[in-house]
Order: C-alpha cells, then structure tokens, then sequence
C-alpha cells in the first residue's frame, strides 16, 4: 500500500478519542477530509467498492459507500451490501468459547484432546498432547501450523477449503507442534478450527446452528450468514475482485469455507456489523439485561494480553484470545482483520471512549503483493502515528 494511503487513512481514528467533546458540526469537520481521501485512495487502489463506517456505541456517527458491490449488474455499495468477513470470524469462535465456559461446559485450561480426541495423532516433540489448552489455541500459541490445508490448493479443481472434518482428520499424523505450547505467538487458522468442533461437541449444533441461536438471533443479526448466500439476499451480496494488469477481474459471489467456517467463513452487511460492535462496545440489544450473549467481564477477560506479538503483519503489539491488543501511552485499541479471495476487512474498537471504525473492501489492492496482507500492518502503524501527533500532544 503507498505512502500516501497509509497517511489518509490513519486519520480515521482521530475522532474517537475526541469525539466526545465534539459537537455534531465539529465532528462534520473532522470526518469531511476522512471522507474525501477515502473515496481519493480507493480511486488510487483500484479497488472497485468499498464502505467506511464509524460508530459511538450503537450510534452511527459517519459512513461512507463507496463504487460498485458487483460491476456486472452495476449494482452500488450501500448499507446493505453485503461482505465478506473472514478471520474476523474469530472473534464470534472466541465468543461462543467464553459463553460455554460460562455455563460451566469447559474450562480454558482444558487441554483440547479432552473434546477433539483425533488430536492424539499429533506429533508433539515438546511432551504430551494434553499439554495444550483451549487457552492456548485462542491465544495462537498451542504451536500449529498457520494455513489450513498446507498440501495443494493450487488447481482450478481444488475445494478451496477442506469441506469435511474427515479431511483435517486425515492430516493429523501428519501434523507436528511446531515449538513448546504457550511460550510464544504463532497465527494458527486450524487452532481456531478445532475451537469451532469444541463448539459443535458440546453444543450439539453445526457451528453455523449454534452461532445463529446464540448470538445472530439475540443481537438481531438477521442478514447474517455463512458461506454460500441465501437467495432472499443475493440482490444484495458482493462480488470480490482482484486487481490484474490494471484491471479488476471477477472471483464470483460466493464460495464455500466448508469445515473451515469458525475460522471465517462470516458473511454480513455493515448494518449487521454494526450490532455486533455495539455489543463489543457494551450497547445495544444483547449487551445488557438478564441474559447478556456474554458478561462484560467475560468480554474483557478476551481483551487481556497474553503474548507479544513480532509477526509484522499482525494486527497488534500482543494477542490477547481471538483479538490483538496494541498499547502505546494510554492508548488501547481492540482490533482485527479480515483477508479471503478479494474481500479485505478491519476493525479498530476503543473500549475507553466507546468507539469503533469499520472499514471492508471488495477488491485485493493493486499493491498487494500475493500472500501478503500490507493493509494490516500499514494502516495500523499510519493510524498510530496520526493519534501520536494529533492527540497526544
């Protein structure tokens, strides 16, 4: 990503330390140049739709559309195009985790094996397989590898993900525990994988039912989903593009996580998005009352950094479980990304001040290179460096 991106960009979080103070044409004032280089670097990129959002709690403060949801039909970017998510599906396993082990179903010490037995064929240098903990694969530290099915996938024939258990289970012997479990950070996609059978074990829901029972249908989510799109909002799903010789080429509307799905295989508008970081941010239907979708405590208790973090890429200074933490003064910021086929997506949560900024694309800039993911790295070291002179003087 250029220079000039990563600085436009960084100005995104500058209200929400702010934004308190600010009345509603001073925040105008603040989000009007935001605006304008967003739509200005999207053009530069290439990149064929997009939307911005920033909210207070459950309050919609800006948002900003963005190009085209599919360039074939010309249908615009709105609120209710929907994206794609990806890893930050994680953050939904990790909640769904914290729920269990609040009704007394598991601990997060319990070592894995206790609820996916296959793991037993895993080759563990480091001692025995009973080592590693639930704790340790939210965390990304149990010691697995990072991509999901490291053999093939390279064939136009090729699943695009493992569709069936019996294939992870296949890899298993085949499987090694990569350093000694809990002593550092390594991303894991099939950490958070065996999470989601944990899911499935003990809820005696497919991942999809449970996720849907528990969370979707209690924040509203109702234009949430996974994988393949349901016919009643096609009209409203979006293409994802990669950037070719200048031009952007078409990946189709949908495509299928298969066994893969807690790992990320969300798919939902920004308006549903919304929901879910009111919740986050303790707003809104689900975050309060009786029967919360999760405690505050237990929220926060995913927030808690465990290990740092020197993958350069990452979202953050230190993982906490299934969210990264970057601290610099008293600046704490909550986040992660999303990165599948052409759809690009982050989230930046300021629990102190109540805020979030919310950004999806559907289109791999033209800059990025295969395999990479520069937007993580760029776009969270511009926004520092913005707070850094603008707030913190």
């Amino acid at each position: 990503m250029r220079p000039r991106t990563v600085l436009i960009l960084s100005i995104l979080l500058v209200p929400a330390l702010s934004v308190r103070a600010q009345t509603p044409s001073a925040f105008r004032d603040v989000w009007s140049p935001v605006a304008r280089e967003f739509h200005a670097i999207l053009d530069q990129e290439g990149v064929v739709g997009g939307s911005l959002w920033f909210l207070r709690g459950d309050s919609v403060l800006a948002r900003e559309f963005h190009g085209k949801a599919d360039l074939e039909t010309n249908r615009p970017v709105d609120a209710n195009t929907i994206y794609h998510w990806a890893s930050i599906t994680k953050t939904l396993t990790a909640i769904a985790i914290m729920q269990l082990r609040d009704r007394g179903r598991l601990s997060l010490d319990d070592p894995i094996v206790k609820y996916v037995p296959e793991l037993r064929a895993v080759h563990n240098p480091h001692g025995p397989i009973e080592a590693i903990t639930i704790r340790h694969l939210l965390s990304h530290s149990a010691g697995f590898r990072n991509p999901t099915w490291p053999w093939g996938g390279d064939r136009p024939w090729h699943p695009y993900e493992p569709t069936e258990w019996a294939q992870l289970v296949a890899m298993m012997p085949y499987t090694e525990v990569l350093f000694p479990p809990g002593s550092r950070y390594s991303y894991s996609n099939p950490g958070i994988i065996f999470l989601g059978r944990v899911i499935e074990t003990l809820s005696g829901d497919d991942y999809e039912a449970y996720i849907e029972k528990n969370i979707f249908k209690p924040l509203g989510m109702s234009r949430s989903y996974f994988d393949l799109t349901p016919y009643h909002l096609l009209a409203d799903r979006s293409n994802n593009y990669e950037v070719n010789d200048g031009k952007p080429v078409a990946n189709g509307l949908d495509f299928d996580t298969g066994i893969t799905v807690s790992n990320g295989g969300l798919n939902a508008p920004i308006t549903d998005m919304a929901k879910w970081f009111a919740f986050l941010l303790g707003k809104g239907p689900g975050a309060t009352g009786p029967i919360p979708v999760l405690k505050r405590s237990s929220l926060e208790e995913l927030w808690r950094p465990v290990l740092p973090v020197s993958d350069a890429e990452a979202m953050g200074d230190s993982i906490a479980m299934s969210f990264f933490v970057k601290r610099q003064g008293a600046l704490r910021l909550i986040g992660h990304t999303g990165s599948q086929r052409g759809f690009r997506a982050f989230f930046y949560l300021h629990p102190e001040s109540g805020t979030v900024v919310i950004a999806a694309f559907n289109t791999a800039p033209a800059q990025e290179r295969p395999g990479a993911h520069p937007d993580t790295r760029a776009i969270r070291e511009g926004i520092l460096a913005t707070l850094e002179k603008y707030v913190w003087k």
